[in-house]
């Protein structure tokens, strides 16, 4: 990375539009339009912008530029604008693009919007990634062979191992093993992936502020595996993993039962719970709802926080997208940064 050579102050958020058949249009057009936490810019389609704007009434430019460093070159101070300025990084989509379906123009657009963000990510142009939703049919439809957002941030970074955090107010979950059907997943619970995800919790909440991050890690199996009787992973790979990380002076302890170790962390014993799989942490999450819950990559050589919805195309072109978990993402983007940065 190359955020030395400027301040992290003066360059801008880097929203990524998403798929523009869903509300990625109208979430980024209805944030800008009630003023952003700090200066950013879009990697997105310009006309899909726009006719969000237009179809949401606003009274809001849409700026087309060739790059971040052209728009900050017109942005000298880093002062917010009263504009969408919009990076051209795909062919432009069709003006009569369907909303609220599959689309493989949309899923390819999406997927080249998120290449160049990580792209200025990497050479410092942009302080930081935050993305609006993708679709993942749209994204398989469109030839890209990636099963979600995470996926492509880390084979594009070039990192061997991320790991996705949601985040509201009352609750941090990370997880050990994410876009995988359920059946895999007792065999990617491996004492490494236990351990780098340890790591990677007390990472991200060092990230966040916390000085002494608590780490709570659940059990796979029902009731933590109870002795072996549900189960050998808990004894077999998930406690030398606890013990591991402990003897590198991390704060972790369990493995404690799924069905209690949320809770017993929206109560403040816990700041962060590894859990084993995703619905097992997402739900949790999801549950306390999704207004103010935030995705975070945890791993990459920068910053990268997301929506914790997805597009939504049952109300796609309605104007009735909320762009709350958007700003959330933005202000968690803001603030966060690497310990000792």
């Amino acid at each position: 990375m190359k955020t030395e050579l400027l301040s992290h102050a003066t360059l801008p958020l880097g929203l990524t539009m998403g798929d523009a058949a869903g509300i990625g249009p109208e979430l980024v057009a209805t944030l800008f339009s009630q003023g952003l936490p700090g200066s950013a810019v879009v990697y997105g389609d310009a006309g899909a912008i726009s006719r969000a704007v237009a179809q949401l009434g606003l009274d809001l430019p849409v700026i087309s530029y060739g790059s971040a460093a052209q728009w900050r070159a017109a942005h000298q101070t880093g002062a917010i604008s009263s504009e969408i300025p919009v990076i051209s990084c795909s062919d432009p989509l069709p003006a009569d693009l369907p909303l609220a379906q599959v689309s493989p123009q949309a899923g390819l657009a999406s997927y080249h919007f998120l290449l160049a963000a990580i792209t200025d990510a990497m050479a410092g142009e942009i302080s930081a990634i935050v993305t609006a939703p993708i679709n993942k049919l749209s994204l398989k439809a469109g030839g890209v062979d990636f099963p979600g957002h995470t996926e492509i941030l880390a084979h594009a970074a070039g990192v061997p191992r991320v790991a996705m955090m949601l985040l509201n107010e009352q609750l941090r979950v990370i997880l050990v093993t994410i876009h995988v059907a359920l059946s895999e997943v007792p065999a990617l619970i491996t004492f490494e992936n236990e351990l780098d995800t340890i790591r990677l919790a007390d990472r991200a909440c060092r990230m966040g502020g916390l000085a002494s991050p608590r780490i709570a890690v659940a059990g796979l199996n029902p009731h933590a595996g109870e002795g072996g009787r549900f189960g050998h992973e808990e004894d077999a790979v998930i406690r030398p993993a606890i013990a591991a990380a402990r003897a590198e002076g991390l704060d972790v302890s369990g493995p404690y039962p799924g069905d209690t170790i949320f809770m017993r962390a929206r109560r403040g014993e816990f700041d962060i719970v590894v859990a084993q799989y995703h619905d097992q942490g997402l739900i949790p999450v999801k549950y306390l709802g999704l207004d103010n819950g935030v995705n975070v990559t945890v791993g990459l050589p920068f910053i990268r926080t997301s929506v914790d919805h997805g597009t939504a195309y049952d109300i796609a072109g309605k104007g009735l997208a909320d762009p709350s978990s958007l700003r959330v993402a933005c202000e968690l983007a803001l603030q966060m940064h690497e310990p000792g940065v």
